[in-house]
């Protein structure tokens, strides 16, 4: 990390391997002020976090809390939902690839049989349905991971509350919202954090699933899957090989990384 950080102060690229100049603050500057697709980047990363991340912590919760009291199947379900969570990548980008494929995929059989479409959709080949499926993968890969932390923050919980509340009247929508949501709140600190960080490292998935396609454009059909560790990649070693530049875009990319962490923190931390 300290070489990297050194190295993101130098003009250094593949063609000049023996030749590293200090340019000081330039490619910091470069990338705050005059780099249009590192922006384009860190919109998409945050476009598809604000939209994934929301609907995989609510999923995960209420699939964790109708779990909870379940005796039987309660191991096989929470093995089956938590496999995506482990599964390579580039696995994962693959299967989706296939998937949504126009004219092999799955996902466009079904829908035609089942009359929702007339003809067949270019999933990955439109920057709008290529956008959705990102997302979908996103929450299918995290969807059981929340679910799993949840599991386990449900089992601090005291059940003398709840029998507290019945006894005053309460019933279960109450009690979700007045004691599961509030004791639960450190457990979501730490979703939300987590999920702000796997978001914003964002690559091998959506790198796969337009390779998959068959496309060779970088960040996909209108670039909207450019996220921000893909452009990373391809700044320092795919296209440009700007090993100086592309260091600065990590840093970059931490600095960022970790004001949006402690900003959660700071909103999320149970007051005194």
């Amino acid at each position: 990390m300290l070489y990297s950080f050194l190295i993101s102060f130098t003009d250094w690229t593949a063609v000049t391997l023996d030749n590293r100049n200090f340019v000081g603050l330039k490619n910091y500057i470069r990338v705050f002020t005059s780099d249009p697709l590192f922006w384009k980047s860190i919109l998409n990363t945050v476009k598809i976090m604000i939209i994934a991340m929301p609907l995989t912590i609510v999923s995960g919760l209420l699939v964790a809390v109708l779990m909870f009291n379940m005796v039987r199947g309660r191991q096989l379900i929470q093995t089956i939902n938590f496999l995506p969570y482990i599964t390579m990548p580039i696995a994962i980008g693959l299967i989706f690839a296939n998937m949504f494929n126009t004219n092999i995929g799955v996902v466009n059989t079904i829908l035609m049989k089942l009359g929702i479409i007339s003809e067949k959709i270019n999933w990955l080949g439109d920057s709008k349905y290529a956008f959705v499926v990102v997302i979908l993968i996103c929450i299918w890969k995290n969807f059981g991971y929340f679910m799993v932390l949840y599991l386990s923050g449900l089992s601090t919980i005291s059940g003398e509350y709840y029998d507290a509340a019945k006894v005053d009247g309460a019933n279960a929508v109450q009690c979700f919202f007045k004691i599961t949501l509030p004791l639960l709140r450190p457990i979501t600190t730490f979703v939300v954090v987590q999920g702000a960080i796997g978001g914003f490292q964002l690559f091998d998935e959506a790198k796969t699933l337009v390779s998959g396609s068959g496309s060779t454009i970088v960040g996909g059909p209108g670039r909207s899957l450019l996220t921000i560790v893909w452009y990373f990649y391809d700044s320092s070693f795919q296209n440009n090989s700007r090993y100086g530049y592309g260091a600065a875009i990590a840093f970059s990319m931490l600095i960022i990384i970790a004001a949006i962490s402690f900003l959660n923190v700071r909103l999320l931390r149970e007051k005194e």
